[in-house]
């Protein structure tokens, strides 16, 4: 199958187009730059803007040219200045181009990578699935960083969904680990505990997953998924202390025992919003609401991509490992 990726110069557009080249399938990726995270894959490289304009949808169109599908993983928190605009523009207006470019191809289906903040959650003995409710108001405030992402990317969800003459297929990675984390992004957590020990842990929890399974997901939808419907990307329910511990037990150091005060979660938070003011796009993972959000139960489901996919559920202690293992391969820690 031809196919075209975006964002393949990021953690699971990495793993995505790793996993279509093993496939046999032609890759064609849709990039500003290349990276390390495709350096030295057997891919075609178009260097081609997300921009909706009508020269842009022509220059994209003709990089789909061929192209039976495309996986849309191109995608960005940005926490600094102007980051709400930036995410609209890629998230939204990027996606438009995109499918009307898709249109103009003739592409048969497009997988939409959005992400877990449009998909309620519950404690782990309940869980949230694609279906449960979710007060944005309530959970993302107004006119912060992560309520700004979590509305793009629901609005570039109900635009595919919506489309028509393109079919498309939506799925919502949760904490997703692994290797190729080039920034590094969901891995930092890791990485801060393998160069020192942490003895305080967030009190909530979330749904991780292997980023072999992630991109998997990806791949299944594109095959099986229906148009419209959306797939949490998730397997195992943990909280902060029972992940930290399997971490901990990887690198070598004591787990953490203290739960992270409120007051904690503040002070990180101010001096997050510092740094990302004067560094954007960077520091997200210390955005004042991303850490807020630590300190809650946010679980999810991902039973329906198991059961109408058949994604593979890989034991988290192994996408640590190979996390590890690339962040020593690539110069992030010492080997």
């Amino acid at each position: 199958m031809r196919v075209a990726v975006t964002g393949a110069t990021g953690f699971i557009g990495a793993n995505v187009a790793r996993r279509l080249v093993e496939r046999g399938d032609a890759v064609r990726c849709l990039l500003r730059k290349p990276n390390l995270a495709i350096e030295g894959l057997p891919v075609e490289l178009r260097p081609v803007a997300l921009r909706d304009d009508p020269a842009s949808i022509d220059a994209l169109a003709k990089a789909l040219d061929g192209v039976e599908g495309v996986y849309h993983v191109a995608g960005a928190f940005d926490p600094g200045p102007g980051g709400a605009a930036r995410m609209t523009d890629l998230h939204v207006f990027g996606t438009r181009a995109l499918m009307r470019a898709a249109e103009k191809a003739g592409v048969r289906r497009v997988v939409l990578c959005s992400s877990s903040v449009t998909v309620g959650f519950g404690p782990a003995s309940a869980p949230g699935d694609e279906d449960t409710p979710l007060d944005a108001d309530a959970i993302y405030g107004r006119g912060t960083a992560l309520r700004a992402y979590h509305d793009s990317k629901l609005q570039a969800e109900a635009l595919v969904a919506g489309w028509g003459t393109v079919e498309a297929v939506i799925v919502n990675p949760d904490y997703i680990l692994g290797a190729w984390d080039v920034k590094p992004t969901s891995g930092a957590l890791v990485l801060a505990m393998a160069r020192r020990a942490l003895p305080v842990y967030p009190r909530g929890g979330k749904c991780f997953q292997h980023v072999r399974d992630c991109a998997d997901g990806h791949i299944l939808a594109m095959e099986k998924g229906q148009p419209g419907r959306r797939y949490l990307l998730g397997t195992w329910n943990l909280s902060y202390r029972e992940f930290m511990g399997i971490v901990a037990a990887e690198v070598g150091r004591p787990p953490p025992r203290i739960p992270l005060p409120d007051a904690a979660v503040a002070l990180a938070g101010r001096a997050g919003a510092w740094a990302a003011a004067r560094a954007p796009g960077r520091f997200g993972e210390f955005d004042p609401d991303v850490l807020r959000a630590m300190q809650q139960p946010r679980h999810r489901s991902g039973a329906r991509a198991e059961r109408e996919l058949g994604v593979p559920r890989t034991p988290i202690e192994l996408a640590v490992r190979e996390a590890l293992q690339w962040f020593r391969e690539h110069g992030h820690l010492p080997r």
